[in-house]
């Protein structure tokens, strides 16, 4: 419904706009709007609004909420323990704080994400959508931000999925149901390359890799970059890959510093964010505690890298 508040701001934010022709073309007595601009409260009679917003519209106006389109992120690296999950937790929060509207789905068969909520046995899940008809579980942890829960069912149930007709496209579908009401869709990946992180790809609009600086993690990442290139090729045209994170870093051994450079040097036509994720105590805390970094330590260095890494996603 079209307020006097709503036109005034609209006007206030577009420079240059001629307040004079504006009352003109609405065909309302002069100063009608530039009297209300200066005035408190804001007031325009009920009975010029509508010729107002008409004119308006010619000028971009519109009473009509805008209709979101997610952007579907997964976070990928089919090495376990290299921080997918705290990254998709904390990231997701930060983006939530910032105004974004984001859900998280976790596509882990081991459930971790949706156990950091302490949500262990989900009676709805994300298998329970792909294997029928009905949309994706969705739950609201805290403000802005959401969760498609999964547990050991998801891994289960998997020999279904694959067997499934259309399978590698049916998580894509779910996310196309709901995409318009998100600002943000991340999801969780498992630790390997099988029809759960292909699913996760094909329906995503780009991807993160957490990195772990070691060369246990490296070795595995050309596999990766085959799997998404292929994916890229044959079935997701516009699938991109965001970046590297470099995650559980220890600045104080000198392998992880040089590890991030070598890794920088061998896939230089890839993004590396800038901002790095440390070691820390209060990531593993928080975990035990079933919390985001926020919520159990928001003046942590974690938690400002976190919110950093928010900022340059958001810019890219």
């Amino acid at each position: 419904m079209v307020t006097s508040e709503k036109i005034v701001a609209f006007i206030r934010s577009r420079d240059g706009l001629n307040v004079s022709k504006i009352e003109k073309e609405a065909k309302v007595p002069g100063k009608t709007i530039a009297k209300a601009m200066i005035a408190d409260p804001i007031e325009i009679p009920s009975k010029h609004l509508e010729a107002i917003e008409a004119a308006l519209a010619n000028y971009g106006y519109s009473d009509e909420p805008k209709k979101k389109n997610a952007n579907i992120i997964s976070v990928v690296n089919h090495k376990g323990g290299v921080g997918k999950t705290t990254t998709v937790i904390n990231l997701a929060k930060a983006l939530s704080l910032e105004g974004f509207k984001v859900l998280m789905v976790d596509m882990d068969g081991q459930g971790n994400l949706s156990q950091c909520f302490n949500i262990g046995e989900p009676k709805e899940q994300v298998i329970d959508s792909l294997l029928g008809k009905t949309p994706l579980p969705i739950l609201k942890i805290d403000e802005n931000l959401f969760l498609t829960p999964s547990d050991i069912r998801l891994a289960e149930k998997e020999k279904d999925l694959v067997s499934a007709i259309g399978a590698e496209t049916r998580l894509s579908r779910k996310l196309d149901a709901i995409k318009g009401e998100y600002d943000y869709i991340l999801i969780d990946c498992p630790p390997s390359l099988n029809i759960l992180t292909t699913s996760s790809l094909i329906a995503s609009a780009s991807c993160i890799v957490p990195i772990q600086p070691e060369a246990s993690a490296y070795h595995g990442v050309n596999n990766l970059i085959t799997l998404i290139s292929e994916i890229r090729e044959h079935s997701n045209t516009n699938l991109s890959l965001k970046g590297f994170v470099f995650t559980m870093v220890d600045k104080r051994i000198k392998i992880h510093s040089n590890m991030m450079d070598y890794i920088k040097e061998s896939f230089k036509g890839i993004h590396t964010f800038e901002t790095v994720i440390h070691q820390s105590v209060a990531i593993k805390e928080s975990q035990a505690a079933k919390e985001d970094l926020f919520r159990y330590s928001p003046h942590s260095a974690p938690w400002n890298q976190y919110v950093s890494l928010a900022k340059e996603l958001v810019n890219l």
